[in-house]
């Protein structure tokens, strides 16, 4: 099989290969799945380098459980999503606050087109939007809304019920309101 091509194999199935040596299985896995903890974290933490160690670190640790990893316990992904939401919360409880005006600026990657430069201003003011929420509420709502989990899911990922992540993310949502207020023409929605 091509190394680029699309593996249809599942998660479970890939890891067990791994922990059997296969390293054309961990390159399908990392392939499929780093990429959805990097996007994570840095919804989380608001700081892709540190999103970027987050990820490897939880990549590290996925690859030493390879071996006595357990098909059928749990999903491959929600015990990835939980263990980048957990060094996520390890990394925010060691920050010190930092004032709104010392924050660096996020930088743009597409200088010059309106419409990447509206869309950089839509991202960075829902990430600071977001990291105005509690940690739990802001957890529950980018696995909800931004990577689109299931309540279940959710639950199963942050250790609760499903009413109390129906709860965290209906008063995320009333929080990111109340942050984004007064800001839709700033951010180009105009009277859409």
């Amino acid at each position: 099989m091509a190394l680029d091509a699309q593996d249809d194999r599942s998660d479970d199935t890939l890891l067990a290969l791994y922990g059997q040596g296969d390293r054309v299985a961990a390159r399908a896995l990392a392939d499929r799945l780093a990429p959805i903890a990097v996007r994570v974290a840095r919804r989380m933490l608001a700081d892709p380098a540190e999103a970027e160690d987050v990820a490897q670190e939880a990549m590290l640790r996925l690859w030493r459980a390879a071996p006595g990893w357990q098909a059928g316990t749990a999903k491959v992904s929600t015990w990835l999503y939980r263990v980048v939401a957990n060094l996520c919360t390890d990394r925010l409880r060691r920050r010190r606050p930092v004032p709104l005006d010392a924050a660096p600026e996020p930088e743009d990657g597409r200088p010059g087109a309106e419409a990447g430069l509206i869309a950089a201003d839509r991202a960075a003011a829902l990430d600071a939007a977001l990291m105005t929420l509690p940690e739990r509420q802001r957890e529950a709502v980018v696995l909800r809304h931004l990577e689109g989990l299931t309540n279940p899911e959710i639950a199963e990922i942050m250790g609760i019920g499903v009413e109390a992540v129906e709860s965290l993310t209906a008063r995320g949502k009333r929080g990111l309101t109340q942050a984004l207020a007064g800001r839709r023409e700033e951010l180009g929605y105009g009277d859409d």
